[in-house]
């Protein structure tokens, strides 16, 4: 896998990832430390975008 196309299905999953929180934020039935999750796992992906960008 390329460098780009890596980057590029880590940008999808952040997007994913964020389109999820915005649903389970608006969701009763998702509890806080569900959310949380999911927010650090888009942290990680953030962060690994912008290591690989470098």
């Amino acid at each position: 896998m390329s460098l780009s196309s890596h980057l590029t299905e880590l940008r999808k999953k952040h997007e994913a990832l964020s389109e999820a929180v915005e649903r389970a934020q608006r969701s009763p039935s998702f509890d806080d430390l569900q959310i949380a999750d999911m927010k650090k796992q888009k942290l990680k992906i953030k962060e690994e975008i912008a290591r690989l960008s470098q």
